[in-house]
Formats: C-alpha cells, sequence, structure tokens
C-alpha cells in the first residue's frame, strides 16, 4: 500500500497510508500523543506504582513502526536514570528513505540524539541491541498474531492501527495473548477507548480504565493484569 509522510498539527511528521486514509499517529499530534498515552499514562505511571521494582523496565510495542514511541521512551528513561529492555513487534518495517523525512529528534529538541534514532532504525532484526547504556532493543519481525511470550512484560504499548481498518488487531484472541504476555501487575496502554476493545480486553481478565485522552481524542484506555 502506498504511504507518505504527513505533518502533524504539533509539528512533528508521521506516515499515511493513503488506501486507508490511517496514520502511524495522530493528525492532531504524533509526539502528543505518544507522550500523553505511552509515556504519561504507561512508563511514568509504572514506575510510580512500581518504584521498588528491580530494574530493567521490559516494554513491548505493539507494532514498532517509525520508532517514535521508541525513541521517546529512550529520552525519558534517561532523564528518569531507568533501564529499559524494549521489543517491537512489526511487521512491515518502514523504510530508511522514510526515516530520514521523519523530523523527530529536532521536534524533540534532541537533535543531539539523531544518531541514536538512526540506531534504532539500523537495529539488527531478531537480535538484542544495545542502543545505549540503559536501552536494550530487540526487533521482532513477525505479525502479532505469532506473539506467544508468557509473563515476560511489565509494559505493553498497544498502538496498532485502528480498528475501523484492522479489526482482527482488537479482538480477543490478541488480548490473550497480550495478557499473557504480561507480568502481574502489568499494563497495557492504548489511545482506542471503542467500547467493543474495552470489552475484549475485560473478557480475557484485564481491569480496564477510561482516561482523558490525547489531542484529539476524548477517552484512552489503560488495562491492568490482576
Amino acid at each position: 500500500m502506498k504511504r507518505h509522510i504527513i505533518t502533524t498539527a504539533d509539528g512533528s511528521k508521521t506516515i499515511q497510508i493513503e488506501e486507508w486514509n490511517e496514520q502511524y499517529h495522530s493528525v492532531h499530534g504524533a509526539i502528543q500523543e505518544a507522550y500523553h498515552v505511552f509515556i504519561k499514562h504507561g512508563l511514568c505511571y509504572f514506575n510510580e506504582m512500581h518504584s521498588n521494582l528491580k530494574q530493567p523496565i521490559s516494554v513491548l510495542e505493539i507494532g514498532f513502526g517509525t520508532g517514535l514511541n521508541a525513541f521517546i521512551t529512550l529520552l525519558e528513561a534517561e532523564k528518569l536514570n531507568m533501564s529499559i529492555d524494549y521489543v517491537g513487534v512489526e511487521a512491515y518495517p518502514v523504510t530508511m528513505d522514510e526515516i530520514q523525512e521523519l523530523n523527530y529528534p529536532t521536534a524533540l529538541k534532541a537533535d543531539n540524539k539523531a544518531s541514536i534514532f538512526e540506531r534504532l532504525h539500523m537495529a539488527t532484526w531478531d537480535k538484542k541491541n544495545e542502543i545505549s547504556k540503559s536501552f536494550e532493543l530487540t526487533k521482532q519481525l513477525k505479525t502479532f498474531f505469532e506473539i506467544d511470550d508468557k509473563n515476560t512484560f511489565d509494559i505493553i504499548y498497544f498502538d496498532a492501527f485502528g480498528a475501523r481498518v484492522q479489526p482482527e488487531l482488537w479482538t480477543e484472541t490478541i488480548f490473550k495473548k497480550m495478557y499473557d504476555a504480561l507480568k502481574s501487575q502489568g499494563i497495557l496502554v492504548t489511545y482506542s477507548a471503542k467500547g467493543s476493545v474495552r470489552r475484549a480486553m475485560q473478557a480475557v481478565g484485564f481491569k480496564v480504565e477510561k482516561l482523558p485522552g490525547p489531542p484529539g481524542k476524548r477517552e484512552m484506555l489503560r488495562a491492568t493484569k490482576l
């Protein structure tokens, strides 16, 4: 499917799939969405709730995409003196030409980290890569249906394309995989707040809470494995 780069409302860029009229990140602000959903209500929330937890914190991203969520997580982990073991699952990697068009280091005022952003994308697939002293990355080239981890992750960033275009990714089948992949008291955060998504999460055992959404969305969801 044809993809091209667009600029979102906060000045940061994202990739749009023309056939679906779907974007990798919110048109209301790619960076704002990432910080609100995945950092504020995911990483920072978990770190505050489990301040006595042994590092590193293990994160699974569904899916890796532009690398924005991974890059912001790395930047925030450095500020908070956290160690991160990050796994990103992606079936259709973006190209290096597309990566060169994204402006995340500049938009985040982190031009001094531009080489690290590139390193995220140059990292060898299906192998653990040390991106920095506090951030290890494993990119897995596979579909979400192939995930079979058990009690492995503290946090899941569920950033799949929306249910409007890929409803099969927002079902009990997928969320059972997510539930199994999390450790006890692990959390899953997503930009979606659809009733069908919330019910699918609850059906597999998650405790689900609605939270204020990022710009352009009224609500989002956070699910906890009890």
